[in-house]
């Protein structure tokens, strides 16, 4: 069968979301039994997002060893048509209040101890969102770690009308602005206190800058 492509948007498959992205795609609820929120391990402190969604039901795509991490099976045997990866920007981004953020905020992976959170930024706004977290029993190259949605987040389909396209949203119902300020006050909580008079403060690392985000658009066909 044809691959078919919208018309126009697809002129290009990585250039940066124009604002008018954000009303121009809907999103429709997915089975969440169906998918894994992963991050590997890179290197010897990084991470990276990685979502699996398991299309047919055998053979696994992935499974849960012993001691908590997850093993990726798909690498073991051709996964086509059985297993779908979203290994970047084109395959998953942020949405907010039903407003498509992917030209604004981008989803990044930071070790916290022996957990590794799942972040929403933005360079234009220094209070990130957590949208979920992971516990790190060992790093081990060859598997990843599981990552749980925090309460509120959840994953779904873009849609372009009646047509469900191959990327997933990191969901949530809430308004930005108030998730931005529940965070707020979660960080104005967990603050230290001020230094004493005379002591001075270190300064803080400059923000990590954040270019376009490539969109890509094309149908979801399993």
């Amino acid at each position: 069968m044809q691959r078919t492509y919208l018309p126009l948007l697809a002129l290009s498959t990585a250039i940066a979301a124009p604002a008018w992205a954000a009303s121009l795609f809907t999103s429709q609820p997915l089975d969440q039994s169906r998918f894994a929120v992963l991050a590997q391990p890179v290197g010897k402190s990084d991470w990276k997002l990685l979502v699996l969604e398991q299309i047919k039901r055998e053979p696994l795509c992935w499974e849960k060893r012993s001691d908590g991490l997850i093993d990726p099976a798909l690498n073991r045997f051709d996964f086509s048509g059985i297993c779908s990866r979203y290994i970047d920007s084109n395959g998953y981004s942020l949405r907010v209040g039903d407003e498509d953020l992917a030209s604004r905020y981008r989803l990044r992976l930071e070790q916290q101890g022996n957990a590794v959170a799942l972040l929403a930024m933005t360079p234009s706004q220094p209070t990130e969102l957590l949208v979920g977290r992971g516990t790190i029993s060992q790093r081990d190259r060859e598997a990843f770690v599981a990552i749980e949605l925090e309460r509120g987040w959840s994953l779904e389909r873009r849609a372009y009308g009646s047509q469900t396209l191959s990327h997933v949203y990191f969901a949530n119902g809430t308004p930005l602005s108030q998730l931005i300020a529940k965070a707020s006050r979660g960080s104005s909580e967990a603050a230290p206190a001020a230094p004493a008079s005379g002591s001075k403060l270190k300064p803080l690392p400059p923000q990590p800058g954040s270019g376009p985000i490539a969109l890509q658009v094309i149908p979801f066909k399993p």
